[in-house]
């Protein structure tokens, strides 16, 4: 043998490893050792009596390994401790996973394809691919795996490499595939490379046929051979052998490299001087079974230099071929010896010589970490390549001038694509069955996102546009600007009739799960394009062209630990929100926490009512309360501010004339909002318009229908006199002040800083929230007056109210005051689901900027977010609540005081902490059925649930 630093295979320990090596190899007979060069095949997902067949193979055979297909995990784990506890040599197990276990086993980890990994740039993550899948291999008694795929996929036809190939430029496929056997082989996995001598540029497969390689021996030394150069001066400990027609390497016509003494021998193992594991390809493949019989191929294949016998079609006859040979001097002891010696100083390297059974419990979790996941995010997040951006049409800008549909074409599905696009903004799904009507459609659209979904299943899956899809693709990206995701092999592009319509073309790889939803987010600036094609797609998209975008500081959605989170501290919440439910605090939530401007818990629990007719979903609206208060008057207070409008020492007089003469005129803006200006908690205002006697709403003040006279809606069929508006403002006015200074919280302010908005900008709250500051951010899921924006199917009812209305209150503000002036307040009546709620706290968070707009300057909410009453005891902000300055207060306790946020009557909760950069949002009706119900307040549930998240901070 070499020297020991010459050969992959040995260890650190060479002179043990050669001992245990010569005792087994000295102890085993002469069908020990021929049984040692077959590595046959199981399907754990096959009955007994197939599995069982692989018995008689160890005990009769003595073969040396197994390679697993098809399966589950815990199946093959058992068949894996059978299989060993049976074999006298332990075995040498063998799996194709070149994307994960999930290649070949359910419920396991799937990784992106090679050519998604492919567009991604930094080749530590390629590394830790490898590692992760190495450990996996590991958990489940896996010694190699049959990857890398290092083949250069530089012919578009090729159908049975394409995704599995990292490209078509050999330094990038190399770099990525050393990247990999590096990361697998530290973690102690066998890699192998394949196919060679190299499978990228045919056009047929050789599964069913004999590819052939027509290209001089030049061109194939300069391209298909140089990966294997590379890797193998790196350490490479194997390599598998392809079935192709090569007439430059071999002259024999149409005779199989993988049977090729001039390929095994001559060209990888002299000439590359490779001395790790050689191993056929599959020999039951057609492109090796064709040509010789069962038995024949494999004594072809070993004597034509190759070490492992992969997935042999009858070992029984194999074996009696290959022995009878022996006997024969057809085959020398040296020859045998050389094989089986190397296949043993595998298994030592690989750890067989201290043999240990797979340990059952808890192998699924093992092999389903979050950490896997998060790994599986960035990898999709780092390859998605934007080949086309015309008038920087990406990221997604001014939100409020687009109108978008989103139009699917392909066989797969787009459902994840689509949902997380509407996270960002209103997007419509248009379908329709003809041309015609699509484009008639699409007519009111000024931006439309076009989908292609092609199956995820396997990278062999069909990838093209049909010729009816090329046709819709031409004329709908002639209407509006138009943007492309292909979630399929990029080679699609190459049969478009034309990108030159396209504003935007975004190139996916796959249509998982993930790569649809942080799709979604690159195309509205949550994160950047990073991704190069790994594949040249014509003159126009060559081969290392990418695009890159910058992010727009919106709110991106992942995994917890990508983020310093544990996950499973974090689904703490799921038992507090479930005894929340089952003692009847409220019939349901949604729940939101983001952090570092990503949002890592999302779930929505429960049901509209007790009744339990209909679930929480995310788009479902709840009544805010109070939340009105920082995410509706204070933000449009802050923008008066920022411009110079109003200071902070802004008076009442100076803002409302009508009070000049009024006990407030001297309350400055900062005091009032800081509830440390002695006004009153509330007005009842509509305890004076009820009936005395029967307690109802009093006619004097109210109808059934709307009138000039009667303009006000409080509910579906109740109207207040129009008048009223003034006197209730009147009412304010009047209002005696309290007789000491100290903190009281207010209403009231908010009933004054809405008419000064409206009558500095003679419009509407609602008016003005939506064009200052929803439609921009996206926020299309907030407003007040919902009914007459969302379908009441939406929206959740809030109190069955019998001290006023009388009625069940679902579509209409839950706050008396704000009903009385048509459910628009300053104080209540806005509505919103907890995503948009955590849009406009990010944006806070940010500092007044958010999806590349600054609404504000970071400075002016400062200001606001300033306790300046402390020494007080007054824990407010000017607006914000702040956290407790004693024992009891409105959170935790366990968070930073530059925190801020607010709660509101009906159950809802945000606070937001740029410290740890957490937004936490709680959204519930816990006032339905009725609003004396205060369990989810005496258990302070809201403020547990906070606790549980600043608990699951990791870093």
């Amino acid at each position: 043998m070499l020297a020991q630093q010459d050969n992959p295979l040995f260890t650190e320990d060479y002179e043990e490893q050669k001992r245990w090596v010569d005792s087994v190899y000295n102890r085993m007979t002469l069908k020990e050792k021929v049984g040692q060069l077959f590595m046959v095949d199981v399907f754990s997902s096959k009955s007994k009596k197939d599995t069982d067949k692989i018995k008689q193979l160890i005990e009769e055979y003595h073969i040396g390994g197994v390679i697993f297909s098809k399966g589950g995990p815990n199946r093959q784990a058992k068949l894996t401790n059978e299989y060993q506890e049976l074999s006298k040599t332990p075995l040498m197990i063998g799996m194709d996973a070149e994307w994960g276990l999930a290649m070949r086993l359910d419920s396991t980890q799937a990784f992106p394809w090679n050519m998604t990994l492919g567009a991604i740039q930094n080749n530590d993550l390629i590394e830790e691919t490898g590692r992760q899948i190495a450990r996996h291999c590991k958990r489940l008694g896996v010694h190699i795996n049959f990857a890398p795929v290092v083949d250069i996929n530089t012919n578009a036809k090729n159908p049975i490499i394409g995704n599995r190939s990292f490209g078509e430029n050999k330094e990038e496929v190399t770099q990525k595939s050393l990247a990999f056997m590096k990361g697998m082989q530290k973690e102690g996995i066998m890699a192998s490379a394949k196919h060679f001598p190299g499978h990228g540029d045919t056009d047929s497969d050789s599964h069913k046929t004999l590819p052939t390689i027509s290209f001089d021996a030049k061109r194939i030394d300069s391209i298909e051979l140089y990966p294997y150069r590379k890797l193998i001066e790196k350490g490479l400990s194997s390599v598998m052998v392809a079935h192709l027609n090569i007439p430059s390497l071999e002259s024999r016509q149409g005779y199989p490299s993988s049977i090729s003494k001039n390929v095994v021998t001559n060209l990888l193992q002299d000439s590359l001087k490779f001395k790790g594991l050689v191993f056929t390809d599959a020999l039951n493949m057609k492109g090796a079974s064709d040509f010789k019989s069962p038995g024949e191929i494999d004594l072809a294949a070993f004597l034509a230099g190759n070490d492992v016998l992969l997935i042999s079609e009858d070992v029984p006859l194999a074996s009696q071929k290959i022995i009878s040979a022996y006997y024969s001097k057809i085959i020398t002891e040296e020859r045998l010896a050389h094989s089986v010696r190397k296949i043993l100083l595998a298994k030592y390297k690989v750890g067989l010589n201290r043999y240990k059974p797979i340990e059952m419990s808890y192998l699924y979790e093992e092999l389903n970490s979050v950490k896997n996941e998060v790994l599986n995010h960035e990898l999709v997040e780092n390859s998605i390549t934007v080949i086309k951006n015309e008038r920087a049409t990406l990221p997604v800008k001014n939100l409020d001038l687009k109108k978008i549909a989103y139009v699917s074409l392909g066989d797969d599905s787009g459902e994840a694509f689509y949902e997380q696009l509407n996270k960002y903004t209103q997007v419509d799904w248009v379908k329709a069955s003809q041309l015609g009507e699509m484009i008639d459609k699409l007519k009111d659209y000024n931006y439309v996102i076009v989908g292609f979904h092609k199956s995820n299943a396997s990278p062999w899956k069909g990838y093209k546009f049909t010729d009816k899809e090329l046709v819709w693709l031409y004329e709908i990206a002639r209407l509006n600007t138009t943007v492309l995701s292909v979630f399929a092999r990029p080679y699609a592009v190459l049969d478009m009739l034309t990108t030159k319509n396209f504003e935007g073309i975004v190139m996916a790889y796959q249509n998982s799960i993930i790569a649809q939803e942080k799709t979604a987010q690159l195309l509205f600036g949550a994160i950047e394009a990073k991704g190069k094609l790994p594949v040249s797609l014509g003159e126009e998209f060559p081969q290392g062209m990418g695009l890159e975008t910058r992010a727009l500081k919106r709110l991106t959605y992942g995994l917890p630990e990508s983020v310093g989170m544990n996950s499973y501290r974090l689904n703490r919440i799921d038992s507090i929100v479930n005894s929340t439910l089952r003692e009847k605090m409220t019939p349901g939530l949604q729940l939101i926490v983001a952090r570092k401007g990503k949002v890592i818990f999302n779930k929505n629990y429960g049901y509209h009512t007790y009744n339990k007719l209909k679930k929480v979903k995310g788009s479902d609206i709840y009544d805010l309360a109070s939340l009105t208060k920082i995410l509706a008057t204070l933000p449009l207070t802050i923008e008066l501010k920022d411009k110079g409008i109003v200071s902070m020492d802004t008076r009442v007089g100076e803002m409302l004339p009508s009070f000049k003469d009024s006990n407030k005129k001297d309350i400055t803006l900062r005091s009032m909002l800081s509830h440390y200006a002695k006004l009153r908690a509330w007005i009842p205002f509509y305890l004076k318009t009820l009936d005395s006697v029967t307690q109802k709403p009093d006619r004097k003040y109210y109808r059934n229908n709307f009138s000039e006279e009667f303009n006000i809606q409080v509910t579906n069929n109740l109207y207040l006199r129009s008048d009223m508006r003034d006197s209730l403002m009147l009412r304010i006015k009047d209002s005696e002040l309290r007789k000491r200074l100290r903190y009281k919280y207010s209403d009231l302010p908010y009933y004054l800083l809405k008419k000064y908005i409206e009558d500095h900008y003679d419009d509407t709250l609602n008016e003005l929230t939506q064009q200052h500051f929803y439609k921009p951010l996206g926020a299309n899921n907030t407003s007040y007056l919902p009914i007459k924006k969302f379908n009441k199917k939406r929206i959740v009812p809030t109190e069955n109210d019998q001290a006023f209305r009388k009625e069940i209150i679902h579509g209409y503000v839950h706050d008396q005051g704000a009903a009385m002036f048509g459910g628009i307040g300053g104080h209540a009546g806005l509505f919103a689901n907890a995503n948009d709620v955590v849009k406009i706290m990010q944006m806070y968070l940010n500092g007044g900027y958010y999806g590349g707009k600054q609404y504000f300057k970071s400075q002016t909410l400062e200001e606001f977010n300033t306790c300046y009453y402390c020494h007080k005891d007054v824990r407010r902000g000017v607006g914000f609540d702040k956290p407790q300055l004693g024992e009891i207060g409105p959170t935790c306790g366990c968070i930073s005081m530059t925190s801020f946020g607010h709660s509101g009557f009906t159950g809802t909760f945000t606070w937001a902490d740029p410290e740890e950069e957490i937004v936490y949002v709680f959204l519930s009706n816990r006032t339905f059925p009725n609003s004396a119900n205060r369990k989810l307040i005496s258990n302070d549930i809201r403020s547990e649930i906070q606790r549980v998240i600043y608990e699951a901070i990791d870093y």
